[in-house]
């Protein structure tokens, strides 16, 4: 089952019928989510306007934690598996996560600032989700750190994998620790404390941000195997020109005849 989706060529002609019908969703989703977050969604009794920072902040928050915990699934399928898209998928990934930390950490000190007076504390949620945007970006550089991608691919995964401990440590600080960050509201044993009004929006914003999640994803790993395929095109070239080349290394040229 697994070596059925493994094939490169699969996933193109998958990914070809796929890209459009994600995209033009992602922008249909998009509109209406921005209707009910900022026209519909009535401000909070003591946040007022500024609650409708929740509507990307949330959605950015929870994708940080998703996009992490797809590439360690992905490292560790790699890993034991060899799995030849899954390597791509995790490498892909990767630079969106690390875009959705920085969404999460910036939009989180806008929102802090009216609430706290402060932009940024050392709280433990804060921290920690400080922490996983740095496994973000040391996970990109040990891709590129290696001439030959697949030590680098097999450095990162591991780095991944060892960071998942970091997941559960971003999810229950509140819980854990007094923090300034309020505890959860959605996701929750009791249920939600929040809104109705309020909820469907985030849970229709939270949507949006999936559906681009994956259209950017299947557009970087039809990218990255794009450039699989002319890096691997130029390598079959190279025996050619070496073999057309002269006791000099330099390859004859016809003389143009007189």
């Amino acid at each position: 089952m697994i070596s059925r989706f493994a094939n490169p060529a699969r996933f193109t002609r998958i990914s070809t019928t796929a890209l459009p019908w994600f995209g033009w969703s992602t922008l249909a989703v998009l509109a209406v989510g921005l209707y009910l977050s900022l026209v519909a969604a009535p401000p909070d009794y003591q946040q007022g306007e500024t609650v409708r920072i929740m509507y990307i902040h949330v959605p950015a928050a929870w994708m940080a934690l998703g996009v992490y915990l797809f590439i360690a699934v992905a490292s560790a399928v790699a890993l034991v598996w060899r799995h030849p898209l899954a390597e791509i998928a995790a490498g892909a990934a990767a630079p969106i996560g690390a875009a959705f930390t920085f969404v999460c950490l910036a939009t989180g000190s806008l929102w802090g600032r009216p609430m706290w007076g402060a932009w940024w504390v050392w709280d433990a949620r804060l921290t920690s989700v400080l922490v996983l945007f740095f496994l973000y970006l040391g996970y990109i550089a040990l891709l590129n750190a290696f001439d030959e991608p697949s030590r680098g691919a097999k450095a990162g995964s591991v780095l991944a994998l060892v960071g998942v401990i970091n997941l559960p440590i971003i999810k229950f600080s509140v819980d854990w620790w007094n923090t300034l960050h309020q505890p959860a509201s959605v996701m929750r044993l009791g249920g939600p404390r929040i809104d109705i009004a309020m909820l469907v929006p985030l849970l229709v914003m939270t949507v949006v941000f999936v559906l681009l999640f994956l259209t950017l994803l299947m557009l970087r790993m039809r990218a990255a195997l794009n450039e699989r395929k002319a890096f691997a095109l130029r390598l079959n070239s190279s025996p050619r020109r070496a073999r057309a080349a002269g006791p000099e290394g330099m390859v004859p040229v016809r003389r143009a005849a007189r």
